[in-house]
């Protein structure tokens, strides 16, 4: 790989990684919002009738309420996870760039 290509590489890895990292940790205030808001018991009367396991704690929540946390979770989750394989793949390819500077260095000193 160019070593012009590094930088970009590592872009995206941090674009992945950084708002994967946020979308989780704000999927955990909304967790953390439903523990301490929804009822603990089934509420038909506001549709809140699927359970949620909180640290523990079981919260019935809508049907609406129960699908934005999941898409929210997951879909954090996978964007973080592409940025982390993105940064693996910045890390291997600057590692293999890195040793290719040094045994050219190396191979003109021995030739001088």
């Amino acid at each position: 790989m160019k070593r012009n290509n590094l930088p970009l590489l590592k872009f995206f890895a941090l674009l992945f990684m950084l708002p994967g990292l946020g979308g989780l940790v704000f999927s955990a205030m909304v967790s953390t919002d439903y523990l301490q808001n929804l009822p603990r018991s089934p509420a038909p009367e506001v549709e809140r009738m699927v359970p949620r396991n909180i640290q523990g704690i079981v919260v019935y929540q809508t049907p609406q309420e129960n699908q934005r946390l999941d898409i929210m979770e997951y879909s954090s989750v996978a964007i973080f996870l592409v940025g982390l394989v993105l940064g693996v793949v910045y890390l291997e390819k600057w590692s293999s760039v890195r040793q290719t500077e040094m045994d050219s260095d190396l191979l003109e000193e021995s030739g001088a």
